[in-house]
Order: structure tokens, then C-alpha cells, then sequence
């Protein structure tokens, strides 16, 4: 790997405010806040707004679609089926 053509890539913590999670991992993301980690170091903390602690899909409260309902409202709208129709 050649010198001076590759970012700085460190140890750095992202937190999850919403949900009060943070977990370590290595980015080469920068930050001028720190936190005291669990280890008794200190790393550069990144807030996000979302995480698989927070997100709907992850959690299991993301919003299901009813296509049940939208296909009887449409053939409630536009007639659905027709018996008698030639064709």
C-alpha cells in the first residue's frame, strides 16, 4: 500500500441517539467529539440518525402495504370482472 494516498482509518464509535446505541468500529470518518468507551479509551464519536437498532425494517415495525385492499378498491372503482363481455 503506498504511503500519503490513503485516508487515516481508525478506530471511531457511532451512536444512535434515538435508540441509545453505539457500537465500535473502524471508519476513516473524522470527528472532534470524543467518548469514553467501554475499554477505558477514548474514540471519536459520530452521531446518526438511524441504525439497525432504530430502523423499521431491522425492528420489526416497518409498515406492510395492504395490495389486498388497493386491488378491491380498484375493481370496486372500475368494475372488476364482467361476465357478460365479449371479446
Amino acid at each position: 500500500m503506498q504511503q500519503d494516498k490513503h485516508p487515516d482509518y481508525h478506530a471511531v464509535v457511532f451512536r444512535d441517539r434515538a435508540a441509545g446505541y453505539a457500537f465500535l468500529t473502524r471508519s476513516t470518518a473524522q470527528s472532534e467529539q470524543t467518548i469514553e468507551w467501554d475499554d477505558g479509551e477514548s474514540y471519536p464519536v459520530i452521531d446518526v440518525e438511524i441504525s439497525s437498532e432504530s430502523h423499521p425494517f431491522y425492528t420489526g415495525k416497518a409498515r406492510t402495504v395492504d395490495t389486498e385492499g388497493r386491488i378491491a378498491r380498484f375493481e370496486r372503482r372500475y368494475g372488476g370482472t364482467e361476465s357478460g363481455a365479449t371479446g
